[in-house]
Formats: structure tokens, C-alpha cells, sequence
């Protein structure tokens, strides 16, 4: 299938059930120090790289061209996305309720969900049958309420809003990425290419990230052994020691998302445009597939509302780096 006519994303908003919004829940701080803000912490140098891409498997309506030169900052990015462990320990710090929580509800891959709670499903997105509306899924109950994570401590943490990635980061001092930072680190010091790996998806027919193997959404043939989320630490880390910057799930970033700001924008650490609609994510997930939606390159980029979560969707933050000389 040509890229002209993959439109469509493994994401989905919670827009095309409602447009009711929720806002930022104010959340305490945690208090730590500069030992542990840094620890499965990346130091990334700032430096100049060649941002996007032109290549006939993009996707250019979403704006991943034009390739441009793009300044960035030194600054510290998380080795891995951010656990359930991690999210846990943050909801028992300041009980925080997610905006899957507040919803009620949240979409779910159709084929994770066990037969009990399919059967109560009443709600399936026009377009996008595979999504499922189901109540009471949320980060500690991924497919519904009768799924747990115990045994996915070290997974994603998922059905994560915007809004619930910025509270997270508010907690441990840090942040969400630039699109900028996120492909920048993601590059790992490779120039233009597809992957964190390079420009072959199954290098000596090896599989170096979570996205779907087989017919998509009917089978997953699970030839890179996951049919959903995959531990963080999972396949081969990139050339900056950054786990899983393609699939397993979609990350957040801090930009408002636009297809054309950034023709125009400033190169020297772009932030992205003062305001918009939507908010961009970057990496792709367990659900992207080359016949659908091969957006697991490092160029490709999408976006969702603020309030969106699904099983395939969360985040990791970064960190600035504040020069002594500058702090004394």
C-alpha cells in the first residue's frame, strides 16, 4: 500500500467519542536528589542534526519534511519509558486519578480483552473496529477490570494522557521531550535513517522492536514474541543506550503538534508552536504495521488530544542539565 494512502494512525482520540475536556490535576513534587532525578538517565550532548525526512515511505501530510538542520541542547533523556512500577509509586505518592479514571473508560485492542469483558463492550469506534470503548480500563487495569499488571511491573506504563505524563513529570522534577530532544536521542548518532538500528527493519532477520507481525488487526503471527507491550528493557538499545525509541508504545512529547510550523520555525532548539488542538507523539506501538500505519520510523510523527489514552499509548521525560558555573 502506498504511503498516500495510509492516513490513518494506531492511535486514537478520545475525541470521537467526546469532546469534554479534563485539566491538569495539580500534583506535589517529589523531593529527591540529583543522584536519583539522573538515575536510567541518558546524558545526551547537544550538537546539530539533520531533523525528518523525505522519504517516499513517510507519510509528508503530517509534516515529517522538510529535512532540516536542527539545533539541540545538552540535556538527559530516560533510558527506558516509564514503568508501571515507576507510575505506581507516583499514584501512592499523591493519589493521583488518571484521565482514564475520570473518564471511566478508555480504548482497548480488541483481541487483549478476555471473553467476559468483550461481552459487555457496547461502544466501538466508527472507522476503527479493532479499538474497543471499554469501562474501567486504566494504567492498573490495561484490558478492563479484570486484568492486572503484577506480572508487568517492568512494562509501559499505558493508558496514559498528556495531562497525566505532565503530572508524572511535575512529581519526579523532570519533564516531557521537544520533538526535537525526542529524535535527536532517538537517532542514537545515526544520520537519516529509518530505525534506531538503521534502514532494515529485521536486521539478519532479527526483530529489533514491538510492532505488529502479520495480517493487520486479524493475526499477529507474535514472531517478535509480543502480541501487546513488551518490558521495557526489551530488544537492542540504540547507539545512545535508548531502549525501545521504535513501537512497544507511543510516547508523548511537549509540542503542540503542527504539520507546517516548523518550515518556518526557529532552528536553534525548536519548542514547537505556541498552541494548537492536539499534542505530538513520537516512536510508534505494538499495533503499527507497514500496511497501516508504519509510523515506527524515527521521522514519522502523529498527534492526540490531551486527554486521549489507550492501550498503546505513554510516555518517557527528559531532564535539563543546569551548568554549576551558571546556578552559583
Amino acid at each position: 500500500m502506498s504511503s498516500t494512502n495510509k492516513k490513518s494512525c494506531c492511535s486514537i482520540s478520545r475525541s470521537v467519542l467526546t469532546h469534554e475536556t479534563v485539566n491538569l490535576s495539580n500534583s506535589t513534587k517529589l523531593i529527591t536528589s540529583e543522584q536519583d532525578y539522573e538515575e536510567d538517565m541518558v546524558r545526551i550532548e547537544g550538537g546539530e542534526f539533520l531533523m525528518g525526512t523525505e522519504d517516499k515511505e513517510g507519510f509528508p501530510a503530517d509534516g515529517e519534511g522538510p529535512i532540516r538542520k536542527v539545533i539541540v541542547k545538552t540535556f538527559l533523556i530516560d533510558r527506558f519509558a516509564v514503568t508501571n512500577q515507576l507510575f505506581s509509586e507516583f499514584v501512592s505518592a499523591t493519589n493521583y486519578k488518571t484521565d482514564a479514571e475520570k473518564y471511566g473508560w478508555s480504548f482497548v485492542f480488541y483481541q487483549l480483552l478476555s471473553k467476559e469483558t468483550a461481552k459487555k463492550v457496547n461502544q466501538v469506534p466508527v472507522g476503527t473496529p479493532w479499538w474497543r470503548v471499554v469501562e474501567g480500563a486504566y494504567w492498573l487495569h490495561p484490558e478492563g477490570p479484570d486484568s492486572f499488571i503484577d506480572d508487568r511491573m517492568n512494562h509501559p506504563a499505558v493508558h496514559i494522557s498528556w495531562n497525566d505524563a505532565m503530572a508524572f513529570c511535575k512529581w519526579a522534577g523532570k519533564r516531557l521531550p521537544t520533538e526535537t530532544e525526542w529524535e535527536y536521542a532517538a537517532r542514537g548518532g545515526l544520520i537519516q535513517k529509518k530505525y534506531p538500528w538503521g534502514n532494515d527493519l529485521n536486521p539478519e532477520g532479527k526483530h529489533y522492536c514491538n510492532i505488529w507481525q502479520g495480517k493487520f488487526p486479524i493475526e499477529n503471527s507474535l514472531a517478535d514474541e509480543y502480541l501487546a507491550t513488551a518490558p521495557v528493557d526489551a530488544f537492542y538499545p540504540n547507539g545512545y543506550g535508548l531502549y525501545n525509541m521504535s513501537g512497544n508504545v507511543w510516547e508523548w512529547c511537549s509540542d503542540w503538534f503542527s504539520p507546517t510550523f516548523h518550515i518556518n520555525a526557529p532552528t536553534d532548539n525548536p519548542q514547537g508552536p505556541p498552541n494548537g488542538e492536539t499534542k505530538s507523539m513520537r516512536g510508534g506501538s505494538y499495533l503499527c504495521h507497514v500496511s497501516y500505519c508504519n509510523r515506527y520510523r524515527l521521522a514519522a510523527r502523529t498527534s492526540n488530544t490531551p486527554d486521549s489514552s489507550s492501550g498503546n499509548l505513554g510516555f518517557r521525560c527528559v531532564k535539563d542539565i543546569i551548568d554549576c558555573k551558571e546556578s552559583e
